[in-house]
């Protein structure tokens, strides 16, 4: 009988566990049947041909970018002087840069999917550079003339796709992209033939059985991709259902109609890129046949599982019941509980509530003893915190004797050990220093430490008057330590005593400032309280070396930064009441100037610098004075480098504007141009590019066109005359470098000058 109400218990408990679920899964497969309605069905079909026309969209903008970053390409220009075939096949050099277009154009189309061919067609040039057919005759390639027309609907500088049917019945879409002056100075376009069962693939991507879709151009009112490709560039006003839907004039929507005895849904969507039209139709018989196959399975499996629920419930609560009844037992018989006469569930409840309660105790007090309060009311100290009666009275049982010193030990080269370990590392490396500074402690000197961040580490030291001596000996067994445990020297700086911890605090900060004299005295020092550092003294400044400074740098004169650089250093170690701060200040004050002077010398401070990050920051990081002695001479040295090649550069300039002045009316070589000069010729190059801003054949032909001016309004020569006079071959080139630099025409402007 006892065993009975438990295993009633149990069977209920494990009949809801599988029945639940089961209720719920079947309510819920059954209000998403409901939901599978018309209007689901069309909302999730509209999104499908969403995603379709997306994926069709964003293959052709893949396409179009590959095309413009060929066009960006300088391959272009070297094309652009051969405008008919026999110029183009008039040498090796020449054939070459043609086969190297036609490569390119090859790789373009390996690198897209379903592309047919691509080719480009030089302005007012006789023959055609094509994939499929390679360099060839105008005349022998398709005709051109509808691109003109394609062209009109073209809006801004980016490119149009047109569909079209080739000669051999291949039906594509054509991305015509004309090439213009913010890419290349050369004029033609560049067409990319893309296959139409390409976007077939994209958007038939669902495979849905009974389904169709059609791709309308808009504009032209027909077909230009389906299922059927008979139907390609058909009227498509000719189909009614069709024209129903552009005349509703909505972006996209859906409808059901009735076909053939069938009832379709038709989706479909705007393109705003092409002004296209995408839609499909499914058969609502065949996706509500989905939905009726879908309720039946679940109703089905439904019933196994209630079924199945059952039978465990009752084998459950049969396996269970028996280590309960023994673990009651147990209890009972060990008087664990009081509370007899209920049935083993609530028995066994009260029995674990009354644990928890005792062990929830016993936690508390274990938290207590484990906590840290000696930690905790050392760093309360030493903030200056108002401390209650328990932690005075334990700092004084920590800290018996009458004398405080404050001491801080700081890990030198810091930066470098974070860079060099990880946070799990360095919380170990922590926890065992500041045990091994607290090992320290003996009868006549009491020490405590706490982690104080950023690899500062505070330590009280408590000890009666008479032992000096062992309080150096335990501040150098607490370097040793550090050396042992980081791999890196610590410097310690100590405060004067006090006899109050009230004052503790105050001794803090002195010792925090104490420690940042190591920028003077190394790393690795004890340093010990003096009066001349609490004397608010004068800041010193090298005034006259900061001039030299300056001087030596416009005469690139290193050895003597460098030996200025070292009068300052024995300046600073002269003074021994200089602060931290000043420091600081003078090498802060030298860096600015040497910007300063850069700056009024018009020399790009930023190519010296970019990597060296933010360099007050960097110096502000630096613990010594030699740490920074040594940046400032490399610093230094980089900048009488750069100052010294920026001279050099300068003289090659004005050796190549000579070469330019005397040779701008020839067909300048320009690698002959860098050997007579005696330098290479991409570093003419930069040169050019870095001084003036524009490019060797700006600087020709900015010349060229200066010269043309003069010969404009003081000679009689006709602008032809003119144009050869200064260097260009045909008159078409001379106009349009004229109206480019000056813009107007050559005749405009000898007009205007002859009028006024």
């Amino acid at each position: 009988m006892k065993r009975l109400p438990m295993m009633l218990q149990l069977v209920f408990i494990l009949f809801c566990v599988m029945l639940i679920p089961t209720t719920i899964i079947t309510w819920y497969s059954g209000t998403q049947i409901l939901g599978y309605s018309e209007k689901a069905i069309a909302e999730s079909s509209l999104d499908s041909l969403e995603s379709n026309r997306e994926l069709n969209e964003n293959a052709l903008n893949y396409i179009a970018q590959d095309t413009i970053r060929l066009a960006s390409s300088n391959i272009f220009d070297r094309l652009r002087h051969y405008k008919t075939y026999e110029q183009l096949n008039q040498n090796y050099t020449n054939v070459e840069i043609g086969l190297s277009l036609l490569k390119d154009l090859q790789r373009l189309i390996r690198s897209n999917e379903g592309i047919y061919s691509a080719f480009f067609y030089l302005q007012d040039a006789d023959y055609i550079v094509s994939s499929d057919k390679g360099i060839t005759m105008l005349e022998r390639y398709e005709s051109l003339k509808w691109i003109d027309e394609a062209l009109l609907q073209k809006d801004g500088i980016s490119g149009v796709w047109t569909p079209r049917m080739l000669a051999d019945n291949e039906m594509v879409f054509s991305y015509i992209l004309p090439l213009n002056r913010l890419s290349t100075s050369t004029k033609g376009m560049l067409v990319v033939n893309l296959k139409e069962s390409q976007i077939a693939q994209y958007m038939d991507a669902s495979n849905q059985k009974d389904s169709s879709y059609y791709l309308i151009d808009l504009k032209e009112q027909s077909i230009i991709s389906h299922n059927d490709k008979s139907a390609l560039l058909t009227d498509v006003t000719q189909i009614p259902i069709i024209s129903e839907m552009i005349k509703t004039g909505a972006a996209q929507g859906y409808q059901f109609n009735e076909v053939d005895g069938k009832r379709l849904l038709y989706t479909w969507n705007t393109s705003n890129l092409n002004d296209w039209l995408y839609i499909h139709s499914y058969s609502m018989d065949t996706l509500m046949s989905q939905t009726r196959s879908v309720q039946h399975g679940m109703i089905i499996f439904s019933i196994i599982i209630f079924l199945v629920g059952s039978v465990l419930a009752v084998l459950l609560a049969t396996w269970l019941s028996k280590p309960l009844r023994e673990l009651t037992k147990h209890i009972r018989a060990r008087n664990i509980s009081s509370a007899a006469g209920k049935n083993e569930l609530d028995f066994l409840g009260s029995a674990f509530r009354k644990m928890q309660d005792e062990e929830e105790k016993l936690t508390l007090l274990i938290k207590e003893q484990e906590q840290d309060s000696y930690s905790l009311a050392i760093h309360q100290l030493l903030q200056g915190e108002a401390l209650d009666r328990k932690k005075k009275e334990l700092l004084l049982e920590m800290l018996p004797e009458r004398n405080y010193h404050i001491s801080v030990a700081a890990l030198d080269q810091y930066s470098q050990y974070i860079n060099k370990t990880s946070p799990e590392t360095r919380s170990y490396h922590f926890y065992l220093f500041i045990a091994q500074i607290e090992k320290l402690s003996s009868s006549r000197i009491r020490i405590r430490s706490v982690n104080y961040g950023e690899g500062r580490f505070a330590i009280v030291m408590n000890y009666h008057t008479a032992e000096q001596e062992e309080l150096l000996s335990s501040l150098h067994n607490i370097q040793a330590a550090a050396l042992e445990n980081f791999g890196h020297t610590v410097t310690i700086g100590i405060s004067d005593t006090v006899e109050a911890l009230s004052d503790v605090s105050s001794q803090l900060l002195q010792a925090l400032e104490l420690v940042k004299h190591r920028m003077i005295e190394g790393n690795g020092r004890l340093i010990f309280s003096k009066q001349q550092l609490r004397v608010n003294n004068k800041y010193i400044y090298p005034s006259n070396s900061e001039r030299r400074i300056v001087n030596y740098i416009d005469t690139g004169d290193l050895s003597s930064i460098t030996e200025e650089l070292d009068l300052i250093r024995k300046q600073i170690e002269a003074a021994t009441y200089i602060s931290y701060d000043n420091i600081l200040f003078i090498y802060n004050q030298l860096f600015g100037v040497m910007i300063k002077h850069l700056n009024e010398k018009s020399i790009n401070t930023s190519a010296i610098f970019a990597n060296r990050g933010n360099i007050y920051s960097v110096m502000a990081s630096m613990e010594t004075l030699d740490e920074l002695d040594v940046y400032f001479k490399q610093l230094f040295a980089e900048v009488s480098l750069y100052v010294d090649q920026s001279c050099h550069e300068v003289g090659y300039l004005e050796k190549i504007f000579a070469y330019l002045d005397e040779h701008y009316k020839e067909d300048i070589v320009f690698e002959d141009m860098a050997k007579e000069i005696g330098i290479s010729y991409s570093y003419m190059r930069k040169i050019v590019y870095e001084l003036t801003g524009k490019s060797l054949m700006e600087c020709i032909n900015q010349k060229r066109i200066q010269k043309a001016k003069q010969l404009l309004v003081k000679t009689t020569l006709n602008v032809a005359q003119i144009a050869a006079e200064v260097g260009y071959n045909n008159i078409q080139s001379f106009n349009r470098f004229f109206r480019k630099f000056e813009g107007i025409t050559p005749s405009s402007y000898k007009a205007s000058k002859l009028n006024g």
